[in-house]
C-alpha cells in the first residue's frame, strides 16, 4: 500500500549570494519573476496539488518572508540563529512536517508543463523508494551549467554521475535522518546512504525547468514562461 505524502517543505532560507545586489535588502525567494516572487511560483505548485501541509524554512531576511507569507496557511521553521543547509533544516522542520515521506521544494526555480509535485506524487512507490528526485536531462536545464548530478539506470534507480540534473523537487523519507551527527549538513549526506541502499529514483520533468540563481537566469526563466504560455 502506498503511503501519500501531504506534506511539504519549501526551502526558503539561503542567502542567494550569486543574485549581488538584487539580494542585498531582498531575500532570493521574493525575487520576481514575471512579475510574482520565486516563492509564490514555488507555493503556486504546492496549492495546485493540494498538499494538507506547507512549511517554509527562513534565515536570511527573514522578517520579510513571514510577513509575505502571513494569512497563507504556510507554518515556519525559523533558522534565524543560524542556517542549517538542507539537511539540517529538513531536519529541523520535521515536527512540523509530521511523519513519514515528505516533499520539498527548492524557491529559487520556475517550472513549465505537468504540476511536478503532482507528477512525483504519482510515481511515488513506498515500497521500494525511499528518495524520488525529479530530473532534467542537462541540455534541458536551463540557467544551469556542468554535465549534471546524477546518472539514471533504466529501472529508474539513480547514482552520481552525469546526465541529469537536479531540479530542487523531490519526495523523501527522512528515517536515518536524525543519525546524522552534524547539525548544519546538506541533503546529499541522506542522498548518499539512500543510493548505496539502491533506494534513490529519479523521475525526469517532461516540462520546462530554469534554475534562477544569477540575476542573468530572470530572462531565461521569463522567456521560458512566456513560451509556455504562447
Amino acid at each position: 500500500m502506498r503511503q501519500r505524502p501531504d506534506a511539504l517543505m519549501l526551502f526558503a532560507a539561503g542567502f542567494g549570494t550569486r543574485m549581488g545586489a538584487l539580494t542585498q535588502a531582498c531575500p532570493k525567494p521574493l525575487i520576481k519573476v514575471a512579475g510574482r516572487p520565486l516563492l509564490d511560483h514555488a507555493l503556486g505548485l504546492a496549492c495546485a496539488a493540494k498538499v494538507g501541509r506547507i512549511v517554509a524554512n527562513v534565515h536570511y531576511l527573514p522578517d520579510q518572508i513571514t510577513a509575505h507569507l502571513a494569512g497563507q496557511q504556510v507554518l515556519i521553521s525559523d533558522e534565524s540563529d543560524r542556517i542549517l543547509e538542507t539537511g539540517g533544516g529538513l531536519r529541523k522542520a520535521l515536527n512540523l512536517l509530521g511523519n513519514g515521506p515528505v516533499m520539498t521544494l527548492n524557491t529559487d526555480a520556475v517550472w513549465t508543463g505537468p504540476n511536478v509535485i503532482t507528477q512525483l506524487r504519482a510515481a511515488w512507490q513506498d515500497d521500494r523508494m525511499s528518495a524520488l528526485l525529479a530530473l532534467v536531462p542537462v541540455d534541458r536545464a536551463l540557467g544551469h551549467s556542468g554535465s549534471g548530478d546524477f546518472s539514471m539506470a533504466p529501472d529508474g534507480r539513480i547514482s552520481r554521475g552525469a546526465g541529469y540534473v537536479y531540479t530542487g523537487a523531490q519526495i523523501v523519507n527522512p528515517a536515518g535522518i536524525e543519525t546524522i551527527p552534524q547539525d548544519i549538513f546538506s541533503l546529499n549526506l541522506l542522498w548518499d546512504r539512500l543510493i548505496s541502499d539502491g533506494r534513490a529514483y529519479g523521475y525526469v520533468h517532461p516540462g520546462g525547468w530554469c534554475d534562477v540563481g544569477r540575476p542573468d537566469c530572470i530572462p531565461l526563466a521569463e522567456a521560458m514562461l512566456d513560451t509556455a504560455d504562447g
